[in-house]
């Protein structure tokens, strides 16, 4: 399933975010001995950790560090980038630009090292912005990407780090696949802080108000804005299908259950057993009006399509989510001058 040998190292970079520490949980549950995890963060930040795997704090964006994060790895899987939902990503688009240097590193390290396979984590963010203003939108293809104007800075970083493993795998040899994942969801991932992505920031907004008993939550935007939202376990059976074909061209990620930000808050409230007043801030960050992945290719040339229902996933998302937010609640009134997050 993964392309690799057991014995074979397989170095998975960002492995202490969310993709990134789902995939290193995954790779040692197939059978894989040599698991090089790297990761910009303390390793007590990150959110998940396994002893059996080498763990490292590494900053990509040196040339460096990559070399190291490379050395004897057969198959490397790049998920490190700085990156973060709407929120983050319209604030900080110098920063998201930035990421381009841990892909220009790592591909070069991977060239240098024999890599015999590289994945690069890529977004639906390199889709053209024109192609997205419907609340009604039709499935976009992975064609759609050109003529080119994607999300500014995170959306041209993406793209920009597609056509570097294109020319690597031209120029060099270098076996580049290439995933442009539709909002990936699910537990042990970011909730709070401001690089939250919309599932996990609704179901923190919905538990926060039942825990306050403030009965209102802020929406960003009208509620209307539309979007598809893939499953972990549906992502990683997609990412390590891909690693193991012989395919080079960019393929979608995604879902194709469109849902409305109004109807993915009527999902989560239908798990939280409540209904809240929503407040809706016209003002914030809001992305594209609408946005989801058509899967023809993947399913024609993989046989992918995700499994995992939307009320399935986002109820797995939300249980998390509440046990982290329970047990910080229950840290602060246990140490109320203590206000570190947990997890």
């Amino acid at each position: 399933m993964t392309g690799a040998n057991p014995d074979d190292l397989i170095l998975v970079t960002g492995a202490g975010g969310f993709i990134g520490g789902h995939l290193v949980g995954e790779l040692r549950r197939l059978g894989c001995r040599r698991v090089r995890a790297v990761d910009v963060k303390p390793i007590a930040d990150w959110y998940q950790v396994f002893s059996d795997a080498e763990n490292l704090t590494l900053d990509l964006r040196e040339r460096e560090a990559a070399v190291r994060a490379a050395a004897r790895a057969t198959h490397i899987y790049n998920l490190a980038c700085d990156m973060g939902g709407m929120g983050f990503i319209e604030t900080h688009r110098a920063d998201c630009m930035l990421s381009v240097l841990i892909n220009t590193h790592m591909l070069l390290a991977a060239r240098d090292a024999g890599c015999q396979r590289y994945f690069f984590a890529s977004s639906a963010c390199v889709y053209s912005t024109e192609k997205q203003t419907r609340a009604d939108p039709v499935p976009l293809k992975e064609a759609d990407a050109y003529p080119a104007m994607p999300e500014d800075g995170y959306g041209w970083e993406k793209l920009f780090g597609e056509r570097m493993c294109r020319h690597f795998y031209e120029d060099f040899g270098l076996e580049t696949r290439i995933a442009r994942y539709h909002n990936a969801y699910g537990p042990y991932g970011t909730y709070d802080g401001g690089r939250e992505k919309v599932p996990a920031a609704i179901c923190r907004k919905v538990i926060a108000a039942q825990l306050s008993g403030a009965g209102e939550i802020e929406v960003w935007g009208d509620g209307r804005q539309a979007r598809s939202f893939t499953y972990i376990d549906d992502c990683l059976d997609g990412m390590l299908r891909l690693m193991a074909s012989d395919i080079h061209d960019p393929l979608n990620m995604g879902s194709d259950e469109l849902v409305t930000i109004d109807q993915l808050i009527d999902v989560v409230e239908n798990i939280a057993g409540t209904k809240l007043k929503r407040r809706y801030n016209l003002s914030a960050p809001q992305g594209v009006r609408g946005r989801v992945s058509d899967n023809t290719e993947i399913t024609r040339r993989l046989g992918w399509a995700p499994s995992v229902r939307l009320s399935e996933g986002m109820e797995k998302t939300y249980r998390w989510i509440s046990d982290q937010m329970a047990a910080e609640s229950d840290q602060r009134r246990a140490y109320p001058f203590n206000r570190r997050r947990l997890g």
